[in-house]
């Protein structure tokens, strides 16, 4: 009862939300109530982020085919596990080098952050030591923070999914969770100098997060190559049926809730009316694109193919929310709805394209969070009148050259040490036998 009473006591002195600047007894209230809410928001944000690796977990597992399930199911609590001890290790301080940067200046921004492991603020803090720490505690953004970070290698994992060796997909997860991503996104949300020279808008990560995930799947699957039997030498692409349609529409909805804590609370702040407005618009937004991206995806698989395409309807959802999250705030709920619809038109269109030059893309990852996280970004120029087309075209490139071409690097050098690749016999028989030695479904496939 007592912790209740702390914890509510600066709550009940508030007369009101727009008495914000008052203080009660000497206690600055308006900093008490901004430094509890924005943690808040970071918590349960992350917390319905987090949420999201269950919703790829189960989408990825869906899609593949019966014999890889397992595999698809490890990798995901792998690739988690993983990003949570890089990123502490080194990913934070890469991002936010402890409001320092250790190349470059003041006035242009950074290139790189400092190594480090992360540090929480002490046991306990009291008045003075939260606001040395600022808006927020310490540790409510390492934890919001490490949930994107992990997203990003969800993504890398269903492309590749059904050929890839378990090991050398981990080395890489670890790298891209260590110092790929960090890297980048510190050049925008650790204020470097893709935030100060070019005025780059990404408010949630259609770029930061989607589009690194994808440049990184799509080298992958270049050194990779397609899975045995997908092409056939005339050019005909032989479908390859998921296990479980059921398992991956239930992964899409869970990423669909997981993206109202992506991008709401992205908006880093629930102290004011404001701050809440915003995030109650930025919900709604959210929930309009995926919408739209769903529709579009529906009707147009039904007008092209004469039926309708499960998997690419949920594809368009999550394309649509990709599309939404580079500005999910100043769009309005037609707005939203279209930009979203544009994303389930791209991945009608573009995950036959990918066939057809052979690229195998197993869960639709790199149309997506690749191909719609470009078209998100730059769809911020429609709502947002802050954003530059220089501003936000030259961050794509920089970005997509800089993640590509050093995943392309880690990617071959494991293929020449290590190999990337399991064998032909393996590949047939399955990962869950031939990696694991289990199957996640026996019941089915043993007499």
């Amino acid at each position: 009862m007592m912790k209740l009473l702390k914890i509510t006591a600066p709550l009940l002195l508030l007369p009101g939300l727009a008495a914000a600047q008052d203080s009660v007894a000497g206690v600055d209230v308006s900093s008490d109530a901004n430094f509890i809410f924005n943690s808040l928001l970071f918590l349960m944000g992350g917390l319905v982020v987090f949420w999201m690796a269950a919703g790829f977990a189960m989408l990825e597992a869906g899609l593949v085919r019966s014999k890889n399930v397992t595999m698809q199911l490890t990798k995901n609590m792998a690739l988690f596990s993983l990003a949570a001890v890089m990123y502490y290790l080194i990913g934070y301080n890469l991002m936010y080098p402890l409001g320092s940067w250790s190349i470059g200046s003041d006035e242009t921004g950074g290139y790189l952050g400092a190594f480090g492991i992360a540090i929480l603020e002490a046991v306990g803090i009291g008045r003075e030591a939260a606001d040395d720490y600022g808006y927020a505690s310490t540790g409510s953004d390492f934890f919001f923070q490490l949930m994107f970070c992990a997203a990003t290698a969800s993504i890398v994992s269903g492309t590749l999914a059904e050929r890839i060796k378990l090991w050398p997909f981990l080395i890489f997860c670890a790298i891209l969770t260590g110092i790929i991503y960090p890297i980048q996104a510190s050049w925008k949300w650790g204020g470097g100098f893709l935030d100060s020279q070019y005025g780059f808008l990404d408010f949630a990560g259609s770029t930061v997060v989607h589009s690194v995930g994808g440049w990184a799947a799509l080298a992958g699957a270049l050194l990779l190559g397609p899975r045995l039997g997908k092409y056939t030498k005339e050019g005909r692409v032989v479908p390859m049926m998921g296990s479980n349609l059921p398992m991956a529409t239930l992964g899409t909805f869970i990423l669909w809730m997981g993206w109202f804590g992506f991008n709401g609370g992205s908006q880093l702040a629930m102290g004011t009316v404001g701050d809440v407005a915003d995030v109650s618009r930025i919900f709604s937004n959210t929930n309009a694109a995926a919408a739209g991206g769903a529709l579009a995806a529906l009707f147009l698989t039904q007008l092209m193919f004469k039926k309708v395409d499960l998997t690419m309807v949920l594809n368009g959802a999550l394309a649509g929310l990709v599309s939404i999250t580079a500005e999910p705030l100043t769009p309005g709920l037609g707005q939203a709805t279209l930009i979203g619809a544009v994303g389930g038109v791209i991945v009608v269109f573009a995950v036959p394209m990918l066939d057809r030059l052979k690229i195998d893309d197993v869960v639709g990852a790199i149309p997506v969070h690749l191909i719609a996280g470009i078209w998100g970004t730059m769809a911020v120029l429609f709502t947002n009148h802050e954003a530059t087309f220089v501003g936000q075209l030259l961050p794509i490139i920089i970005v997509g050259v800089f993640v590509f071409a050093v995943s392309f690097v880690v990617w071959f050098i494991l293929k020449a040490t290590m190999g990337i690749r399991v064998g032909e016999e393996e590949e047939i028989m399955g990962l869950d036998n031939s990696e694991l030695g289990m199957e996640a479904y026996p019941e089915f496939t043993k007499g």
